[in-house]
């Protein structure tokens, strides 16, 4: 069976992506902060799916813990896809760059940027090893648009689309793509803004793009969920 790991897989779009993909029969090593969701997560999955899933509680910043995540995959089998879906805002809830602490800023830049680098350092000689080798960065429209509040955010998403596209050149064995999810009604984005109040969509509507995008394996690059989904509807599917 496939193997995938997901970073953020407790709650929110990481836990949707690994729900799709258990569904499939994917194996999987699900990364989190909190062990007592994390592990409820795993539990309900394995139950429900009938998959092997594996939580490896801890932060992704800490060398350890991502050392701790591809051993993981390795004891499954191996490693064909990596999802790097942990992330920081920098600031909770978001604030002006005149009022952003630096080291909010690095924080951010350590999760969102550093951490993902590390782990795919880390877990490269597995996603060599397999034949359909995958790395999935999920990125923000944040990266490219300019929004009052979202800059240090915006900027660590940024630097992460830039280290995807550079991957993806030096890489060319592997699919590596960086994936704009939308807006979506996570815990994340509550945090970021939350006297924001109107609805938003849940992950579980938009995982389906980032399976399509497995099942597509279109070149390296940046995409976005919005037009894997509109791909798939206008084929019909």
């Amino acid at each position: 069976m496939p193997v995938a790991i997901i970073t953020g897989g407790s709650k929110g779009l990481g836990r949707a992506l690994g729900a799709a993909l258990a569904r499939r029969g994917w194996d999987l090593v699900l990364g989190a902060r909190s062990a007592e969701v994390l592990g409820g997560t795993a539990r309900e999955m394995r139950g429900r799916y009938g998959t092997r899933v594996v939580a490896v509680a801890g932060d992704v910043t800490d060398a350890a813990h991502r050392g701790a995540l591809v051993a993981a995959a390795g004891e499954l089998g191996g490693l064909d896809v990596l999802v790097s879906n942990a992330s920081a805002l920098g600031s909770e809830p978001l604030v002006r760059l005149e009022a952003l602490t630096l080291d909010g800023l690095r924080g951010a830049l350590e999760t969102n940027v550093v951490a993902a680098l590390g782990l795919v350092q880390e877990a490269l000689p597995l996603l060599r090893a397999s034949a359909a080798g995958a790395v999935v960065a999920v990125s923000s429209d944040a990266a490219t648009g300019a929004y009052p509040t979202w800059g240090g955010y915006g900027a660590s998403k940024a630097a992460l689309d830039q280290l995807s596209a550079v991957l993806g050149e030096e890489e060319p064995g592997l699919r590596v793509w960086a994936v704009d999810p939308g807006d979506m009604g996570t815990d994340l984005y509550t945090a970021a803004v939350p006297e924001d109040t109107e609805p938003r969509p849940d992950p579980e509507v938009v995982a389906p793009a980032f399976v399509r995008l497995l099942e597509l394996r279109p070149a390296s690059g940046r995409y976005t969920a919005a037009g894997l989904l509109d791909t798939d509807r206008r084929q019909g599917r």
